[in-house]
């Protein structure tokens, strides 16, 4: 550790909620929430738990993720990494499916991956789940569920059962853990076990995932209970510091210890901007935690989430940056971009043109809970640029590619080249479910470039024919506030994606882009 030397917060910008970690030895692990998009649940490595860089996805085949017609911000919802004996385990809810739905488990040798197909757990409601490794050998699985009786509207409890590790099943008795710490308190949920001196100690997320968002923490002498909630209970909250406080909804935390005895945690917040607006969604923040008189004392001096902290007693380590610009020559697609639900089949092509990512056009549309050819990445950034060039040649009016910027399939900008009587260069907003035509240029056929930037929430689209060329404004300074969840709805943050669609229609036309580029214009 460089004395004197401080991080910045969040440690993942952009859309990557409901973070897990796990430590083996000096390496560290970390997943994150996905919902309806394809590969499911990025996995990152670190050594310094500041920097990161992804190794893989833990759901990465159709096999393993059924995410067909699944509605926005349903999906995969919070998973929880864990390490014992030489494997890796993800456990995970898949949410609303149409062939399968409810908890599963996964394993891996690698981190990196391949990650084994599901296995289903039986008799498990509820969501969040997570795992617990006891220091006798035994496995616990905890999670939340509908009470039998409940008290009130969204009343949670979270429940404790036995794993069976070489049958993947749940057995033995069920026991009911903990409700949450606030009287009345809504979605107890996300729930965590730990061993600390010999006693067990539960961790949950209580108020909801929007602005009540709020960490607990109860302890037991025995895992089953009972367990007597910390009195300093929420031990981390920021609902009471007001809606223009500038880090949001703190919760849904995991905590490492570290090789060097420290203990942090690791928790989703939001930072709006613009107003209570968070177009990037819910990030991954990394905050200190100390432990008194046998609780956890979060960010010790403020029990406030700050966006600097002294960095962790661990020997920095960096990791090549993912470059701004894509080129598509690599024979297959960085990890870092997503496609909307399974994919069933080849709709991009990255070796039929080399150096270029081809989406065909196909009936699909990004209204439509479908997988369309869509290749996207999140904004990881309240002011960004990005820039692509496209060869398109629309054949009809059904036709069109370009560059989107979404929420969900209510609500997205289209900055497409489409064609009308000659081929434009078409910007539409939907919103509500209801699309309006915002400006349209006319436009040459074949290759143009395309931008779009983004000043808070202000974004501006601009295109030219030539690389060298003046850009031309399409719109500026349109009102982005559409892209963020208080608006939209659900739980996913704002991506942009390379896209193409016939409108469903048949086509045989294709789209290739050339290159993409992101970059960051933040302070």
């Amino acid at each position: 550790m460089a004395l004197g030397k401080t991080f910045r917060n969040p440690i993942l910008p952009g859309f990557y909620p409901d973070p897990s970690i796990c430590r083996v030895g000096g390496d560290y692990y970390l997943v994150t929430s996905t919902f309806e998009y394809f590969p499911g649940l990025p996995i990152f490595h670190s050594r310094d738990l500041v920097h990161w860089h992804q190794i893989g996805h833990v759901l990465d085949r159709p096999s393993q993720l059924p995410l067909d017609g699944i509605n926005f911000s349903r999906g995969l919802y919070a998973p929880t990494i864990r390490y014992s004996n030489g494997t890796f385990y993800v456990i995970n809810t898949l949410v609303d499916g149409k062939t399968k739905s409810g908890n599963f488990i996964v394993t891996a040798t690698d981190p990196a991956g391949p990650w084994s197909e599901p296995y289903w757990l039986e008799s498990a409601p509820g969501i969040d789940p997570s795992l617990f490794f006891d220091d006798n050998g035994r496995a616990w699985y905890t999670g939340n569920r509908i009470p039998d009786q409940p008290q009130y509207e969204s009343h949670r409890e979270i429940w404790l059962q036995e794993l069976d590790l070489r049958s993947m099943r749940l057995v033995g008795d069920v026991h009911v853990l903990w409700d949450g710490a606030l009287k009345g308190a809504i979605h107890a949920e996300a729930s965590h076990l730990y061993k600390v001196n010999g006693r067990y100690y539960l961790m949950i997320a209580e108020g909801g995932t929007a602005h009540h968002h709020a960490v607990t923490i109860a302890r037991s002498d025995s895992i089953t209970g009972p367990y007597e909630s910390n009195p300093c209970n929420p031990i981390l909250t920021h609902r009471h510091l007001g809606l223009d406080y500038p880090i949001v909804g703190t919760g849904h935390a995991d905590l490492v210890e570290t090789q060097n005895g420290e203990w942090w945690m690791v928790l989703l917040a939001m930072r709006p901007y613009g107003g209570y607006f968070y177009n990037l969604g819910r990030e991954t923040f990394l905050t200190p935690v100390r432990w008194e008189d046998g609780w956890p004392i979060v960010s010790p001096g403020s029990g406030r989430v700050e966006f600097s902290y002294p960095v962790p007693n661990l020997l920095e380590t960096t990791w090549p940056e993912v470059p701004a610009r894509d080129d598509f020559d690599a024979p297959a697609l960085a990890l870092h971009w997503n496609f909307l639900r399974t994919p069933r089949d080849e709709f991009y092509s990255l070796s039929e043109r080399p150096g270029h990512l081809r989406l065909r056009l196909r009936p699909q549309r990004l209204s439509e809970p479908t997988n369309p050819s869509f290749v996207g990445r999140r904004q990881q950034h309240i002011y960004f640029k990005t820039e692509c060039v496209v060869e398109f040649t629309p054949q009809n009016e059904n036709e069109c590619a370009g560059l989107t910027l979404i929420q969900n399939n209510d609500f997205y900008f289209l900055f497409a080249i489409t064609k009308s009587t000659k081929p434009v260069l078409r910007l539409i907003k939907r919103a509500y479910g209801k699309e309006e035509i915002l400006s349209e240029e006319p436009v040459n056929a074949g290759k143009l470039y395309l931008k779009v930037e983004g000043h808070e929430q202000a974004y501006s689209f601009y295109f030219a024919d030539q690389p060298n060329d003046e850009w031309k404004t399409v719109a500026k300074n349109v009102d982005g506030r559409i892209l963020s969840t208080p608006v939209a709805g659900g739980f996913v943050g704002a991506c942009i994606a390379m896209y193409a669609s016939s409108n469903g229609q048949s086509s045989m036309n294709n789209a290739d882009f050339d290159w993409f580029e992101y970059i960051s214009l933040d302070q």
